[in-house]
């Protein structure tokens, strides 16, 4: 492995490329593949059966990723692949081959295929959406953690069921339909998380102290939202190829340990799944929650510095103090 500091082309900043030998790599997208197939061939083998999982299709369902991407390596901005299985990369989007002065400056012999992920040609076709990932993960990171909602989005989404029905449609109510409206309507419910609260039932929507919308999503998100800490792994994906996938799947592996408790705390019986239920009904149950919601909330700040980190990289110089107004 080596590496060599070259200015690019555009408006981008200057970017120190790592190369990496055809063994090197290769070990490494075997070794990500690994990693992703305990989690993705469980769902493969369900879905090709015709079954659900409460909890574990989640990532794969609700996130617009599939276990396929997912589980194809990328090693991330400022690495150079080299070898003639890398030359297939070329072919995929945003990706590029290495020319002129790149290869000169690495000392490249005319014979050696090097591929690298196109930094400018993402940004010019997803700007937008890499400015947004900034602009959330570092307010996100900046704000204080709330740790008081006790999973109430979910109860909210359960709201007058036996009008509206349930999203879970083959999971029973843990307190029936009646309990379930009762705690919702005992409750003071917080949520800060638009794409939570967009599916609260009709009749929950009003009960929420904030009304969140897309455009204020930017002002609400905070890091003790377990949803907003899922979305880590929204973000690092939307991003790819230009994240490593190292970082992709510690943001996949956090969200999908939030999504087994935020289960747990849900009104939904998951017994028969092999989950104890967080009885958020009880003093004892919110402490639990609290517990494990404060954790997560310092989990996840750790990987949003490290995805701040690599967004910086990524930017056109100059771009900070705007992403953060």
């Amino acid at each position: 492995m080596s590496s060599s500091t070259i200015n690019a082309p555009t408006s981008a900043r200057p970017r120190t490329l790592t190369v990496l030998q055809r063994d090197e790599w290769i070990a490494a997208a075997e070794t990500h593949r690994a990693r992703v197939e305990p989690f993705a061939q469980p769902y493969l083998n369900r879905r090709a059966a015709g079954k659900k999982h409460p909890v574990e299709d989640f990532l794969f369902t609700y996130y617009t990723q599939k276990p396929g991407p997912l589980a194809r390596w990328h090693p991330g901005a400022g690495v150079v692949l080299l070898g003639p299985e890398a030359a297939e990369r070329a072919g995929w989007k945003h990706y590029r081959l290495l020319t002129g002065a790149e290869r000169t400056a690495l000392a490249l012999a005319d014979e050696d295929v090097a591929v690298t992920a196109d930094v400018d040609g993402f940004r010019q076709d997803r700007a937008e959406a890499l400015d947004f990932a900034a602009i959330i993960v570092r307010r996100t990171q900046a704000r204080r953690a709330q740790l008081g909602c006790f999973g109430l989005h979910e109860w909210a989404m359960a709201y007058r069921s036996q009008v509206n029905g349930v999203r879970h449609e083959y999971l029973e109510l843990r307190l029936g339909a009646e309990g379930t409206d009762q705690l919702v309507e005992d409750s003071r419910i917080s949520c800060t998380h638009f794409d939570a609260f967009r599916f609260y039932t009709p009749q929950a929507a009003p009960l929420n102290v904030l009304q969140p919308t897309r455009e204020t999503q930017r002002d609400l998100e905070q890091p003790g939202c377990l949803h907003a800490n899922m979305d880590l792994y929204k973000w690092a994906y939307k991003l790819s190829p230009l994240l490593p996938s190292d970082l992709v799947m510690d943001c996949f592996e956090l969200a999908w340990r939030i999504r087994a408790m935020d289960m747990r705390a849900s009104p939904y019986d998951l017994g028969a799944w092999g989950y104890a239920p967080i009885r958020i009904e009880t003093p004892e149950g919110r402490a639990e929650y609290a517990r494990l919601q404060r954790g997560f909330s310092e989990e996840s700040q750790q990987l949003r510095q490290r995805l701040g980190t690599a967004l910086e990289t990524l930017e056109p110089a100059g771009t900070e103090q705007t992403l953060d107004q």
